[in-house]
């Protein structure tokens, strides 16, 4: 529908799809509208305040009504049950929305491959649109630079396949194209990034632990770093996402364990890991180890809605248990 070309859905404005939809607006056409929704009409209302100036903007009363008018759709929201509501509730999902072939679906959550594969194909032969997984990898800091990595779900870009140029051109807003994978199919986005998470998920607990027997042997915590930045021992979660305070000024922890992937949502991507594990006959042992620590701090005071790194606090102090 041409007349829609340049109109575009954003559904799930929290942390990271706040940022993402700030790009969005930012650098789409300034003719185009940009629908947003989110379950917390709060964070819609505080996003037109804050971006109405940059282009036409409109909340929507529900994902359908978002979709509705829009030739893309871009959403980003917490666990499967999320995005099946989102998408294929009869009445309120996207699924609704007026029939559209050409409409592009972005689903940037990140959740198992089955239930991804079971939306698309659903959403495929109600007429609704392409449904293709585009799980991001950054953070927070990422959403906000427009720096993402995009794991995507499709082919390469490429003359005989005009949807693909449309997805590289939309990432583009959000993401930096030297940071995007195309991984084939649908489904396949996600397997990338759940075993990426695999990864992230176990170092940093890895570097947490690491750093608090060294500093207890009594090894200065910046020299440590240092060693470990500078030895076989080095990588991403030690440099950037440091769970000590004060050893890497930008890290979350050396700014209160400022938010940028909450201690929760460590259960939900670990849990997805174990999951792809034993689907693949692979045992994940390392994911379910991790898995037990994380399921422990997610409900301590120190550690909730706090950056997964504050698992350091849990480690190093861990709550006693209450006497009888």
């Amino acid at each position: 529908m041409a007349e829609f070309a340049d109109n575009v859905a954003f559904i799930g404005l929290g942390a990271m799809g706040y940022a993402m939809a700030k790009n969005i607006r930012k650098k789409m056409s300034p003719a185009g509208t940009l629908y947003i929704f989110d379950i917390f009409r709060s964070a819609c209302e505080r996003f037109y305040d804050e971006m109405q100036a940059c282009g036409p903007t409109v909340i929507a009363d529900s994902p359908r009504e978002a979709a509705e008018l829009s030739s893309t759709v871009v959403s980003i929201v917490p666990g499967a049950d999320e995005v099946r509501q989102v998408f294929l509730d009869t009445a309120t999902g996207v699924i609704a929305a007026r029939s559209n072939p050409e409409r592009l679906i972005f689903e940037c959550s990140t959740i198992d491959s089955q239930s991804t594969q079971a939306v698309g194909e659903a959403l495929l032969v109600r007429g609704t649109g392409i449904y293709v997984d585009t799980p991001v990898s950054g953070g927070v800091p990422g959403a906000e630079s427009g720096t993402l990595s995009f794991l995507i779900g499709h082919s390469k870009p490429s003359d005989t396949n005009p949807i693909s140029h449309r997805l590289e051109k939309v990432a583009s807003m959000m993401g930096d194209p030297k940071k995007f994978f195309y991984c084939g199919k649908l489904g396949a986005g996600l397997a990338a990034k759940i075993s990426n998470n695999y990864l992230s998920c176990s170092v940093l607990l890895a570097v947490a632990e690491a750093m608090a027997i060294g500093t207890r042997s009594g090894i200065d915590e910046k020299l440590l770093h240092q060693v470990i930045h500078h030895s076989t021992g080095q990588n991403f979660m030690a440099d950037n996402v440091q769970p000590v305070p004060g050893v890497v000024p930008d890290a979350p922890s050396s700014n209160n364990y400022r938010l940028g992937f909450k201690t929760q949502m460590m259960i939900k991507d670990l849990g997805l890991a174990v999951q792809a594990g034993y689907a693949t006959g692979i045992e994940p042992t390392i994911a379910e180890a991790a898995l037990r620590v994380y399921e422990k701090a997610a409900v301590d005071p120190r550690c909730i809605d706090r950056d997964g790194s504050s698992v350091y606090l849990h480690i190093t102090d861990p709550p006693q248990k209450p006497t009888e």
